[in-house]
């Protein structure tokens, strides 16, 4: 019985020569990946036209994607001995990564990048922040089209189909081949006959756009990290630490110490800025009343974020470590880096806690499931984090409710950072506070806070479907200003010396009902693609707005009611310098950094002066600005790809 069962056994039925399945089987996989990069790019641009266009202007590139997604289809069509299972997986992959792509966009305006990778067993969370996603109605014609693909491969099996020896030396020809083009000398020598720069840093919506979105992620993988400087080496290295105590030690003798050690808090306040500056919008009264009166009594000015509706947690490793994605290889995630390089410098934090004198906390309107905070705060000198949960458990007096819209209230965190504050006091020490709000993030559905908008609003420009958006922004950020005008009431009639640092991480997406911004709705941008912006436009969507307040006037040294622009990298030396805290090299030397250099992305850079451009080497720099960020970037390369021949020396003072 057992014997005629085996020979009755249905064998796979091959047709030709072998040969000719040989051909037509390297044919067929290649056509599933040509239809798999067509159709993500079919996702990604919403449009097939837009497809032909970008094939017309860069052929070499869709072909060069074909060519990847074609040799794994190969690969895993000999290893299962089915191409059309083989295909069938190389699309669904393919499909999904487009769909990420497009919530990416749709949640803040910005592409998939390689960094975003770190958050991927994080996605669930995003989107839980993000509100409703649907995929887009291309997606569905894309997957309709691949399937017929698919039909396709399954139809035509029996001429291509390969079975015994060849079938092995298929799978290792293309699998070799796969591999290949996932290593440096395969990538490098694959770029250079397809044409594909892989050593320009390009920002991501302008890599997107040229090279499409599998191989702009490819591209990145391989694009050369962080260079060395020329002649580096031990004594090289000692040289740049003998110019740096040169300069920092030149002005030492101008310095004074503030005789009070204040409290600090910190309050990095979810898509604030001051949006009474968007033309053709007319308020009922000023939205921003607090924030705006307590400007005369403050430091204030813009402060360049480096993006733009998105990358909180990117600022926060920025704000706290002075360094930004420049420093490391295209695509990584400043948030999810190995443990030991968060403790190669000292952080801000631990300026003010290396003494004993401070105790610094982390305190988040959210859960704890983003940007591995759970791991780098820790690292970064914070001895306590509190999140949602925690905080509601302080038993601090409070009246009324706790969640405002979909998140915490600002009111109620701000009084828990309060509480927080007295405590530390109470025990004996100051207190370093890092505040993340929530209440004023996306989504900004009509319905977020109830259809409530306390200030009316007016635009000539947009449609009632598109104001009743703008309503909820108005709302969040006038929710955000009321609870800081209560924050600082409080800190008024406390004995406790108090420094607030208060900014927007970044200004909101917002998008209209069709599509749009309300940045190009109201002529800000000429599209929401940045490849065609100018640097100003850039440089002004990124940024928002910030203040540094005490509740001592003295505690800003004579600098109240001035005007001076910051940035995420620069807010941090500002505070060392107004306290007069122990300050390391290092965080001396990323103060005259800032002196020099507001903002250093891929995207644009900004000077000391708020003056933009596309680049640093674009930018009209004095010798003596280039010189600094020269060492900067010297300090930086030994620290965290070199021999550390100085990083200890950077965590000291000058001269030392």
């Amino acid at each position: 019985m057992k014997k005629r069962l085996l020979q009755t056994k249905r064998v796979p039925r091959t047709l030709g020569p072998v040969w000719l399945r040989w051909v037509l089987f390297a044919a067929a996989s290649g056509c599933m990946g040509l239809g798999a990069a067509v159709a993500v790019q079919w996702v990604v641009t919403g449009s097939l036209s837009i497809v032909w266009e970008w094939f017309m202007k860069w052929p070499a590139y869709l072909l060069l994607t074909a060519v990847g997604l074609g040799t794994v289809t190969a690969a895993l069509g000999a290893l299962l001995g089915r191409l059309w299972i083989a295909g069938a997986l190389v699309g669904a992959v393919s499909l999904i990564l487009s769909l990420v792509d497009y919530f990416k966009n749709a949640i803040n305006g910005t592409p998939l990048s390689l960094a975003d990778f770190g958050l991927a067993t994080q996605l669930g969370q995003v989107a839980g922040v993000a509100g409703e996603l649907k995929p887009p109605v291309d997606f569905w014609m894309a997957l309709a089209a691949l399937a017929v693909c698919v039909g396709l491969l399954a139809l035509t099996a029996p001429i291509t189909r390969i079975s015994g020896r060849g079938r092995f030396a298929a799978f290792a020809l293309a699998f070799s081949a796969a591999v290949g083009l996932c290593t440096p000398a395969g990538a490098a020598r694959a770029a250079e006959g397809f044409g594909v720069d892989i050593v320009t840093r390009l920002d991501t919506t302008s890599s997107h756009d040229t090279y499409g979105l599998v191989l702009s992620l490819w591209r990145d993988a391989f694009l050369q990290a962080k260079e060395s400087p020329e002649d580096y080496g031990e004594e090289y290295m000692a040289a740049v630490l003998d110019r740096i105590d040169e300069i920092l030690l030149a002005d030492a003798e101008n310095e004074e110490t503030p005789e009070t050690a204040p409290n600090i808090i910190m309050v990095l306040s979810e898509s604030f800025f001051d949006l009474t500056r968007l033309p053709d919008l007319t308020y009922e009264r000023d939205p921003l009343e607090n924030f705006h009166a307590l400007e005369a009594e403050s430091i204030s000015g813009d402060f360049h974020s480096h993006y733009l509706g998105y990358g909180t947690g990117y600022i926060e490793m920025s704000m706290l470590y002075g360094v930004n994605s420049l420093d490391f290889g295209p695509g990584t995630n400043i948030c999810f880096l190995e443990d030991d390089l968060y403790e190669r410098f000292d952080s801000l934090t631990e300026q003010y806690t290396g003494g004993g004198d401070y105790r610094a906390e982390l305190l988040h309107g959210y859960d704890d499931s983003l940007y591995n905070r759970t791991v780098t705060y820790p690292l970064l000198g914070f001895s306590n984090l509190l999140f949602s949960a925690d905080i509601q458990q302080l038993g601090f007096d409070w009246q009324g409710g706790v969640y405002g819209g979909y998140y915490m209230k600002d009111s109620y965190f701000f009084a828990a950072m309060l509480d927080r504050m007295a405590d530390i006091n109470a025990a004996g020490q100051r207190a370093f506070l890092y505040g993340i709000t929530m209440e004023n993030h996306q989504p900004f559905d009509a319905e977020k806070f109830g259809y409530e908008c306390q200030i009316g609003v007016e635009s000539q420009t947009l449609s009632d479907e598109d104001m009743a958006i703008v309503r909820v922004m108005l709302e969040g950020i006038t929710r955000a200003d009321q609870a800081l005008g209560q924050l600082t009431d409080a800190l008024r009639n406390s004995p406790e010396p108090t420094i607030v640092v208060f900014f927007g991480d970044h200004r909101p997406n917002l998008f209209m009902t069709d599509g749009d911004t309300v940045y190009t709705k109201l002529g800000l941008c000429p599209e929401n693609d940045t490849t065609e912006w100018t640097a100003e436009q850039i440089c002004d969507l990124y940024s928002t707005d910030y203040l540094i307040w005490a509740n001592d006037a003295a505690l800003l040294n004579g600098r109240a009611g001035t005007r001076q622009d910051s940035s995420i990298t620069a807010i941090g030396p500002q505070l060392l310098e107004l306290t007069g805290q122990p300050i390391s090299r290092y965080w001396a030397l990323l103060d005259k950094v800032s002196k020099a250099c507001l903002t250093n992305t891929e995207l644009y850079f900004v000077d000391g002066e708020g003056e933009p451009s596309l680049s640093e080497e674009a930018a009209n720099l004095p010798e003596q600005d280039r010189e600094l960020l020269a060492l900067r970037d010297a300090v930086i390369y030994d620290a965290l790809y070199g021999q550390r021949y100085i990083t200890a020396a950077m965590n000291e003072p000058a001269g030392t």
